[in-house]
């Protein structure tokens, strides 16, 4: 097999795309996550909270495919609101430590007009080699 799908156990099914590829050198490629719940659901508006259920997403496909946070090797981050995320980087930090402790990945910020679900204010994909 060249490569496996990972989708976390009770998961909604992801429409066209996956949440996560496994190639068959133990590199995990994991799909842009975003605020919403395994049901794809938004408990939170609020940047924040959106970024600790974007990270914890990020969590369950790594642990899915049998990694650990300290297999990421890249983090690149999608945000709408660039003066958001400058003016609230106590609290970024906080959480960012908080679901993936003090490892620190080579990150890439990009600023964009929108993401393609309104409810999202971030989207972050991550790369693994496990």
């Amino acid at each position: 097999m060249a490569h496996e799908v990972i989708q976390p156990e009770g998961w909604a099914k992801a429409k066209g795309y996956a949440n996560g590829m496994k190639t068959a050198d133990n590199q995990l490629f994991i799909g842009g996550q975003i605020g919403w719940n395994g049901d794809q659901v938004f408990e939170s508006h609020d940047f924040i909270g959106q970024m600790e259920q974007a990270l914890s997403n990020i969590v369950a496909v790594l642990e899915t495919a049998g990694g650990k946070i300290e297999d990421l090797v890249r983090l690149t981050w999608y945000v709408i609101d660039k003066k958001e995320y400058l003016a609230r980087q106590a609290e970024v930090g906080a959480v960012y430590r908080k679901v993936l402790g003090r490892h620190f990945p080579a990150m890439t910020m990009v600023v964009v007009a929108g993401l393609v679900e309104d409810e999202a204010l971030l989207e972050i994909e991550a790369t693994a080699v496990l």
